[in-house]
């Protein structure tokens, strides 16, 4: 569908990106002009996909919005925003996909913003490769300031490596977010076992070893200073949630997404016990089986609204 057939509220925002930056605006497919220009496709009345050029990564970049229902109505109004960041081997899509998310938002003043964190769906500065911490905490909410009328208030909430990404963003750069949420994270990436489950998704996605972080021995620096558990004075302020399943431990025998679950099992728990020590609060939810999957994500997702919501300034 062109931009000329859009709703009222979809046209008009795009024309306002437009005017403010001389942005390229298309429908369909990506152009050539994507490389140095913003390009908006329009998915449905309150849906919108961006490719961002991005000098973090060398490359455009997709990012999917969500609008509030009343945003033409308000011209001069600015919505505080949730990011909800991807996985591994998933894509800036499954929010949208795997939830419903587009009509729980429905009436509620806010914009939803999945930026994309690449097939590892591990939202770093890599060692060897693309920054996506910078393309997520500066390249993407400065566009959507100055375009889609976001304003400084921000939560952010992730599954599986996009829970790393929560946690990781949110106390590397203190007071960014106002709440962070991370559903079967990977919090502690120092803990026993999680250096090999991260190079495992890094050689899964066929990309070099070592690439992430370096190596977890000789570049423990590194691997300290990205880790959720390290920075975790960074949190104070922030109001934060965290859920994991124990995994096979209590299980249903579902093997595969069981056995993931119960290897970040401790890692979870290194993390919320290190947050008690430094007196932090965090609401947690800890629970017997679940699986690495969406089945328990949407209703993690769900449990913790009511604390995103708070901290968004948004009704529940």
């Amino acid at each position: 569908m062109s931009h000329h057939r859009t709703a009222r509220v979809s046209r008009r925002a795009v024309v306002r990106a437009t005017a403010a930056a001389g942005l390229a605006v298309v429908s369909g497919a990506a152009t050539a002009h994507a490389a140095t220009s913003t390009t908006v496709t329009r998915l449905g009345p309150r849906t919108f996909d961006l490719s961002v050029p991005s000098a973090a990564l060398g490359r455009s970049a997709p990012v999917r919005l969500i609008l509030p229902s009343g945003f033409d109505a308000h011209p001069e109004r600015t919505y505080p925003v949730l990011y909800l960041l991807h996985g591994a081997h998933d894509d800036y899509t499954s929010w949208t996909r795997e939830t419903d998310i587009e009509a729980f938002t429905e009436g509620r003043d806010l914009i939803v913003a999945m930026p994309d964190a690449g097939p590892t769906g591990i939202p770093t500065a890599w060692r060897s490769g693309p920054d996506y911490e910078t393309f997520q905490l500066g390249e993407v909410p400065a566009l959507l300031a100055r375009d889609w009328r976001a304003s400084g208030v921000r939560a952010v909430a992730g599954v599986s490596t996009g829970g790393y990404g929560a946690m990781a963003h949110a106390a590397r750069h203190p007071g960014s977010f106002t709440a962070a949420a991370s559903y079967s994270g990977i919090i502690d990436t120092t803990a026993p076992g999680v250096p090999a489950l991260m190079d495992a998704i890094v050689a899964r996605e066929l990309l070099p070893p070592r690439s992430l972080w370096g190596s977890p021995v000789l570049n423990l620096l590194t691997w300290r200073d990205f880790n959720p558990r390290a920075r975790a004075e960074g949190l104070r302020g922030t109001k934060l949630y965290v859920s994991s399943g124990s995994g096979v431990i209590g299980g249903i025998g579902d093997w595969l997404p069981e056995a993931l679950e119960s290897v970040l099992w401790p890692s979870a728990h290194s993390f919320t016990d290190w947050l008690a020590l430094l007196r932090i609060p965090v609401t947690t939810h800890y629970y017997a089986g679940g699986g690495h999957s969406w089945a328990y994500w949407k209703k993690e997702f769900t449990a913790s609204w009511p604390m995103l919501a708070g901290a968004l300034g948004v009704p529940e």
